[in-house]
């Protein structure tokens, strides 16, 4: 690469530009284009049958194995295709947004049901509470309280729903409910207890290092918990060519993950299958570059070790060195020499869209991954989006 200066171009300040930017993501769009279709039904099809289908939908669509499926037919367009074509199929991960609109759409139709009153209500009370708290704001602030009545809440709505069809004497709410049911069920019939080796290369990272029998594949995440009642939190996986297991990188970001690297605890509990997360859609490119900050490199590294796609990494970390030791920058640096490894303590913060978009242009990428906390993320790639560059982050709403 060279050392000549780019200039970062101006935003694009027509109508597609605009809708790059919040609240015109996809996600939003899935979860309009789910209640305009709940409007056009209002005339022809019955409340029963719009609760059935909305909230089959609301969970279906977050199940593991159909999150996988998402994402297996989305990287199946052939690389050959038009960027814009792989553009907009790299938008999969949005698909909380079918969660979201059938959600919404099932609590709408809920009161028109009503073979027992009470029992609908408790329902719809049951219901709005789970909405209430799962508003970005509340859900911030209160993300425990949210993660708990998702769970606890939604068992009880499955158990109460199953009483009000049987009232209803629809046969085929049964099946659909028994289909819903499953699917709730199965990620924790495989829930286990597994150990785990735990490296501490600075009190803000701990590596945590599985080997219980399963190598995820890389873009993946798994759930790991120490109180599988209560708090769940999803991690990429960081699988190594060749090598059975995988690796979890955890910085220090709240009370849970403080509590796992100070404590190093021996055993943590996994439930359900590796999962696709946004970093799949790289296949969709010739080229990427991935652009991490602190240990949004954890989600990188599998994809940099593969090499599967070819791809240039930015990576803007404190002492990265100190932080998470010389073992893992070196292996970095083996796989990946050019990398843009900007130190913040010596260099201070940098401008992150203006060093993305130089890497961007000299590297010949198609596209870029981001992968930091929410409010780097979506700037980084509404940023880039309203120049015209695919750009691609997780949103949080899972």
């Amino acid at each position: 690469m060279t050392s000549t200066q780019i200039t970062l171009p101006a935003p694009g300040r027509s109508l597609r530009a605009k809708l790059k930017r919040r609240p015109f993501t996809h996600h939003n769009r899935l979860a309009a284009l789910v209640i305009l279709l709940n409007l056009a039904c209002i005339p022809v099809v019955d409340a029963s049958s719009m609760v059935l289908v909305n909230f089959a939908l609301a969970v279906l669509i977050r199940q593991q194995y159909v999150i996988n499926l998402l994402f297996w037919l989305a990287t199946s367009v052939p690389k050959h295709w038009p960027l814009r074509i792989r553009w907009t199929a790299g938008k999969v991960y949005h698909f909380g947004g079918l969660h979201v609109g059938a959600a919404l759409c099932a609590t709408a139709w809920f009161p028109f049901t009503a073979p027992s009153l009470a029992l609908t209500w408790v329902i719809l009370a049951l219901l709005v509470a789970m909405i209430v708290l799962a508003l970005p704001s509340l859900r911030a602030r209160h993300h425990d309280w949210f993660e708990r009545a998702h769970r606890f809440g939604g068992w009880t709505v499955l158990a109460l729903f199953a009483l009000h069809s049987a009232m209803a004497a629809s046969s085929p709410s049964l099946w659909v409910l028994a289909v819903v049911v499953f699917s709730v069920a199965l990620p924790w019939l495989r829930l286990r207890r597994v150990p785990v080796r735990i490296v501490r290369p600075s009190r803000h990272v701990a590596l945590v290092w599985f080997d219980y029998g399963v190598t995820p594949f890389a873009g993946s995440s798994t759930s790991v918990s120490r109180s599988p009642l209560l708090e769940w939190h999803s991690f990429a996986n960081v699988p190594a060519p060749g090598q059975t297991g995988f690796r979890l990188t955890i910085s220090r970001a709240g009370d849970w993950t403080g509590s796992l690297i100070d404590d190093l605890p021996t055993h943590v509990w996994v439930k359900g299958i590796p999962t696709a997360g946004v970093g799949n859609i790289d296949k969709l490119f010739r080229k990427v570059v991935w652009v991490a900050t602190g240990s949004g490199i954890g989600p990188c590294l599998p994809h940099l070790l593969s090499g599967d796609t070819p791809s240039l990494l930015v990576w803007s970390t404190r002492n990265p060195r100190a932080t998470y030791g010389d073992a893992l920058v070196d292996e970095i640096l083996g796989v990946q020499p050019e990398a843009i490894i900007w130190d913040t303590d010596a260099d201070g913060k940098p401008d992150l869209i203006a060093l993305t978009y130089q890497a961007y242009v000299e590297s010949g990428a198609e596209a870029v991954i981001c992968i930091s906390n929410k409010k780097t993320t979506w700037h980084v790639v509404e940023e880039l989006e309203t120049r015209g560059i695919p750009a691609f982050g997780a949103i949080w709403d899972s």
